[in-house]
């Protein structure tokens, strides 16, 4: 628009400029060679803008001569170029697509077309193809020449490290990354197994360095870089723990300032406060992590605060701690647990009770079975109990990518993946528990077995021996009482 204007003005001003010399009476009077030649103002700025525009054209019509072989080549040379680049994409996408047949052939045309010294691509559209047909070898050294290339290296060291990963070498798939991992922090494929290969060989600071490369580079958020400093910082106090107890407090100390939620580092952090009679921030760290995530280690933490504690002060403490989150099971078997410790079997029980109404866990019924052996030393309870811990669905446990492990670790031993592992049930047992539910039974049952004194009666081979053991009756409202019920309302456990 402004261009239309522009020269709207122009020939405006031109025109204004004709007018102006049409209304000046005057001549121009010019003498070459003993000739005098006259014209008006109007006629000779006329014949002025007529000369320098036939000098323009003759100079136009001369260069474009002159300049023609030039542009002749440069038309075939843009047309090849183009070319080039359309059999190059039609390659990419039949590589992508698996398609080795087209990729080869159009492989070779753009190698007709294209340099490939000044066209990398031609280089990746090459070894895919060769992938493709099976050629892994060529592919390969195809590949390393890529990496030898400023321009192509990532994309080299990308191949190679798939390759290296595909055959099972993992320490040339960690060298691969780590060099790739220099290049380019930002890419993740390359920055998580080297964040993981560090953390493994102890090399804590290493791996600080590549978390805050990967937050410079905008690949991660503050809120993650955080998450995984606080992993690498707690797994660098685990690995101090003996040899030097100062930096792995301060180094947990730090993990907990940055992710509170991060159950390992608070429970270290917690207890290097406990070990200094700092029990009031000592107890404000588990009880924020216990909000998030019950887990048991902090309440071993937080009932243990202090030495000389009695099994009454740990019962208070752990009834204290439940009352964070009162609805979960595992604040309940906490109860439990300090409860039986202390002796206060109706108050273990009732938390117990409570716990399996909530989630019918298996070390809810081992503690029933343990409280049962404590107060009443009653066998036949006990084995009903071991029972139902048998088939009951299996207690929350550290679980990365299906690996259900006992301890926390900072990366994930099947993908490698740093901060891998969640403290839940795994889902291998609670799919069994789905598949074969527990038939429906009063909580308290007792197994009554006939037995015969060994001077007289018939003697009870094994197998009546466990067919008796699978008969079981309600226990009477009195615990203590060893009257058993008639054998006509026994009915089968399994």
């Amino acid at each position: 628009m402004i261009r239309i204007l522009f020269y709207l003005g122009l020939i405006f001003a031109a025109g204004l400029g004709l007018a102006w010399l049409a209304d000046r009476p005057g001549e121009l009077v010019v003498t070459l060679g003993g000739y005098e030649y006259k014209a008006t103002l109007l006629v000779a700025a006329t014949a002025l803008a007529a000369l320098v525009g036939t000098i323009l054209i003759v100079w136009w019509v001369i260069a474009g001569v002159w300049n023609s072989p030039r542009a002749i080549s440069r038309y075939f040379r843009a047309r090849k170029r183009d070319r080039g680049y359309q059999a190059l994409s039609t390659g990419l996408i039949a590589a992508g697509a698996g398609d080795a047949a087209t990729a080869r052939r159009m492989s070779k045309q753009v190698a007709g077309f294209l340099n490939a010294d000044q066209e990398p691509l031609l280089h990746l559209l090459e070894a895919q193809a060769l992938m493709l047909e099976g050629d892994r070898m060529a592919a390969r050294r195809k590949y390393e020449a890529m990496a030898q290339d400023p321009e192509t290296r990532l994309l080299g060291l990308r191949g190679l490290y798939l390759e290296a990963e595909r055959v099972g070498d993992n320490e040339a798939a960690r060298q691969f990354a780590e060099r790739a991992s220099v290049l380019a922090p930002q890419a993740e494929w390359a920055a998580a197994p080297t964040l993981a290969a560090r953390i493994a060989r102890g090399e804590h600071d290493a791996a600080l360095a590549l978390v805050e490369a990967q937050r410079a580079a905008k690949q991660i958020d503050r809120a993650s870089a955080d998450r995984k400093k606080a992993v690498v910082l707690t797994a660098k106090a685990m690995g101090l723990a003996e040899s030097d107890k100062v930096a792995a407090d301060a180094a947990a100390l730090e993990a907990n300032r940055l992710a509170p939620t991060l159950i390992p580092a608070a429970v270290m952090a917690a207890k290097q406060h406990f070990a200094v009679n700092d029990l009031k921030r000592g107890s404000r760290l588990v009880e924020a992590a216990w909000k998030h995530a019950t887990h048991p280690d902090l309440a071993e933490a937080y009932m243990h605060a202090r030495l000389g504690d009695s099994t009454g002060d740990r019962l208070k403490r752990a009834e204290k701690l439940a009352a964070l989150a009162p609805a979960d099971a595992e604040s309940q078997l906490v109860v439990a647990r300090a409860a039986l410790q202390a002796g206060d079997f109706a108050k273990a029980r009732k938390a117990a009770e409570a716990a399996l109404e909530v989630s019918p866990r298996e070390s809810a019924c081992l503690l029933m079975a343990d409280i049962a052996e404590a107060e009443s030393g009653d066998q036949g309870r006990v084995r009903y109990w071991l029972s139902r811990a048998v088939r009951a669905p299996a207690d929350p446990a550290w679980v990365a990518d299906g690996h259900v492990s006992p301890k926390w670790a900072p990366f994930s031993p099947v993908t490698g993946r740093v901060d891998a592992f969640e403290w839940r049930a795994p889902v291998e047992r609670a799919v069994m528990a789905a598949i074969e539910p527990e038939p429906a039974l009063a909580i308290e049952m007792q197994p009554v077995i006939a037995e015969a004194p060994p001077e007289s009666g018939p003697v009870v081979t094994p197998a009546e021996e466990k067919a008796a053991e699978a008969q079981i009756v309600p226990l009477p409202d009195d615990p203590g009482a060893e009257t058993p019920m008639p054998a006509k309302k026994r009915f089968r456990l399994f």
